[in-house]
């Protein structure tokens, strides 16, 4: 499932409903599990999609179906990205609605994909456990605590030197930026790694120690990574995120960068 300790409870329920039904069967795609029949998804269950802090179900509906659940009842239900315009539902899982009804809006995804043989041999439910523990977005949110939070904050008082710069997120994770520009972002994944912008000529340098790596998606645009597990040094990260930042900025930002030195 999720591997998150936190999810446990609610990785097994929707395991539970999932394969309550005939023939379905669990996959993973993309990082989710996904849950099929006869080779047809039916739904895909998400959590802290790009560090959202949401725990949801996304079902197959028609768009009448997507309509009228989600323009009845917008705390529960959602037109998820990328296939609500097929018809899919999002669920929040974390919004109190009943595990029951949460079924009944799954099987109804099964039935819209499922062969009639095997929908006449579905069964119902019967008493359900619903899970013991449901984690909040902080929960579920690395940087608030421990490591993360002590390099997050180490990271803020590094940017907060350069003129202009602003935090945020981007897709789930923070980032930091001079003006418009994003020039440094900061990972907790699997590890936890630093991202700026370097250029082809660093980047080959850089990488023949094997704490630094090109990412995936930014790599062919400049971008390197830096595994800040391996060996944290402040003036490393310093100087990455100086040189980065200098890149994006706008000359005025760079000229008050020199002055202030």
């Amino acid at each position: 499932m999720t591997n998150n300790p936190l999810t446990r409870d609610v990785d097994d329920a929707v395991d539970r409903l999932s394969l309550h039904l005939p023939e379905a069967e669990r996959y993973s795609s993309h990082g989710s599990p996904n849950y099929r029949v006869r080779g047809k998804t039916f739904a895909t269950y998400v959590c802290n999609h790009h560090g959202d802090g949401g725990i949801a179900l996304l079902v197959n509906r028609s768009l009448p179906d997507q309509v009228v659940l989600v323009e009845n009842e917008p705390r529960y239900f959602y037109v998820p990205a990328y296939v609500g315009h097929k018809g899919w539902v999002g669920i929040h899982l974390n919004q109190g609605l009943a595990w029951e009804r949460v079924f009944h809006e799954l099987e109804s995804a099964y039935m819209r994909v499922a062969p009639k043989t095997l929908v006449a041999q579905i069964i119902p439910l019967g008493k359900f456990a619903p899970p013991k523990k449901i984690p909040t977005a902080d929960d579920l949110n690395v940087y608030l605590r421990g490591q993360p939070l002590e390099i997050l904050q180490g990271l803020r008082e590094v940017c907060a030197a350069l003129p202009e710069v602003e935090e945020g997120l981007q897709f789930g994770h923070p980032a930091f930026k001079a003006g418009k520009k994003v020039f440094c972002t900061l990972h907790a994944d699997a590890g936890i790694t630093l991202s700026v912008w370097a250029g082809a000529d660093m980047q080959a340098a850089l990488t023949f120690d094997k704490r630094y790596f090109v990412p995936r998606y930014t790599g062919h645009n400049g971008w390197l990574s830096l595994n800040l597990d391996a060996r944290l040094n402040w003036d490393e990260v310093r100087s990455l995120a100086e040189a980065s930042y200098r890149h994006f900025a706008l000359k005025r930002m760079v000229k008050a960068l020199d002055e202030s030195g």
